[in-house]
């Protein structure tokens, strides 16, 4: 947790000191000891009343979907399994059942689940343990649900989980909209699972985000059928999950609007000693498998590109041979950060004028690394973009002048535009019509351009 000392803290630190040097030490240990303290963050459980009326409104009518969720088992600690099977067990929505794949060579689980006596738990003990990955298939090809969730044996669901999913179903449902793949926010908490923090507030899909990291992670749901086709793969245990999300968002290429982030925190992972969160160095072939899984998906989509890590553990880039255009068809426009006075003062917009990691120090990652990742951008800053040859002529027609690039740079010379132009309103403008043409506008925080004595050439800067 940011600007807390603890054990867990100064191993990270000492980890991250021998990948990436003092420089990159410094600038990370500099933002935690000045960023807000995660431990500001306090989840708010739904309250009785809320619950009682969530399970008075699934009473009302048969469950319209059957939710499968599936929970690979080894060597789960009693006291632990308890309390995932009794976030399950307690849920507003009534509509699901609990596949244990149990690889555990003594009988201690199948025990546990027995004495529980519960007909929506379905035990299977696995004749040996072959991985995460394939004890996980087991389990899904056992589940008949109309969706299929993945829960870990240690972690917990809130109690409202499945309602909001089964809500947003139902209502996307009702509007003629497919949804393929759902995913909520997430935090963490503690080895006793009753203190919370470190929330994860996701964006909407964003590939591009996806390509730099699994920010999707928990609470996964997909479709039964697509699950079932997809299933895990072996050889990215350790990333499995992170693999089986850049599979569906290949396979759901073009219909991105099937996959739906529920903004509320629906999954609480547990920390522990041994998980990832606790201690990095614990689980370093999950982030190498990540890094395969990622190439794996740059290669499938024909993308002439290296996936690299970054100085943060988890955390990827692509890098790409020669034009980075003509690997990516798909991209219309690429920028990166505005920097005055050491501190992003433009970059990555959304419609409303907003301003991504505005304000934040040159150097620093921000929140949960993301201001130093690769993103899908609604909008571009016209003073640091670079747009690919195809659209210079719709480049034209929303600014008013031709393309022109500044001298010794490849991006756009912002004094070609008149004086009092609203750079930001510009930019909005052609980031709306290249995204019309079906474009990917592509933030790149390393493109940055550092504005100096001259502040904006001479524009409208509205810094």
């Amino acid at each position: 947790m940011a600007g807390k000392i603890s054990g867990d803290n100064f191993r990270k630190t000492i980890y991250f000191l021998k990948r990436n040097g003092i420089k990159n030490t410094c600038y990370a240990i500099w933002e935690r000891l000045t960023a807000r303290r995660q431990s500001l963050y306090r989840y708010i459980p739904p309250t009785d009343a809320e619950l009682k009326e969530q399970r008075a409104a699934c009473r009302t009518a048969e469950p319209e979907y059957k939710i499968s969720i599936v929970v690979p088992c080894y060597r789960t600690s009693p006291a632990h399994l308890l309390d995932m099977i009794n976030s399950v067990r307690c849920q507003t929505y009534g509509g699901w059942e609990l596949i244990l794949a149990d690889a555990t060579e003594d009988d201690s689980v199948e025990r546990t689940v027995g004495a529980l006596d519960d007909p929506g738990i379905r035990y299977f003990r696995l004749p040996a343990n072959e991985g995460i990955a394939q004890n996980t298939n087991c389990g899904i090809l056992k589940a008949s649900g109309d969706y299929i969730g993945l829960l870990d044996h240690d972690d917990l669901l809130t109690p409202d989980a499945l309602f909001w999913i089964s809500s947003v179903l139902s209502r996307r449902k009702k509007d003629g909209k497919a949804t393929m793949l759902l995913y909520s926010d997430e935090d963490k908490c503690d080895g006793d699972g009753n203190v919370f923090y470190e929330p994860n507030r996701k964006e909407d899909f964003n590939l591009d985000l996806l390509l730099s990291n699994n920010y999707i992670c928990h609470f996964l749901v997909i479709e039964g059928n697509l699950m079932r086709k997809l299933l895990l793969r072996g050889e990215y245990d350790g990333a499995q999950d992170y693999d089986l999300v850049l599979r569906a968002a290949r396979e759901l290429a073009g219909r991105e609007d099937a996959i739906v982030h529920i903004p509320r925190v629906l999954y609480h992972w547990r920390c522990h000693e041994a998980s990832t969160a606790a201690n990095p160095k614990s689980k370093q072939y999950a982030y190498e498998a990540g890094r395969r899984a990622l190439q794996d998906y740059a290669d499938g989509s024909g993308w002439r590109a290296r996936a690299e890590d970054t100085v943060h553990l988890g955390f990827y880039r692509l890098n790409y041979e020669g034009d980075l255009f003509a690997a990516r068809p798909d991209v219309g426009a690429v920028g990166g950060p505005l920097i005055w006075k050491n501190r992003i003062c433009g970059g990555r917009m959304s419609e409303d004028r907003t301003v991504f990691y505005r304000g934040l120090r040159r150097h620093f990652a921000g929140y949960l690394n993301r201001a130093s990742l690769g993103q899908d951008a609604e909008a571009l800053d016209i003073r640091n973009i670079r747009v690919r040859q195809e659209a210079w002529e719709l480049f034209q027609e929303v600014t008013g002048v031709p393309w022109k690039t500044a001298p010794g740079r490849d991006i756009f010379d912002v004094s070609a535009l008149p004086d009092g132009t609203d750079c930001r309103a510009v930019s909005l403008a052609l980031g709306r019509a290249l995204r019309e043409k079906g474009y990917r506008l592509l933030y790149l925080p390393e493109k940055e351009r550092i504005l100096r004595h001259e502040k904006n050439n001479g524009r409208d800067s509205k810094l």
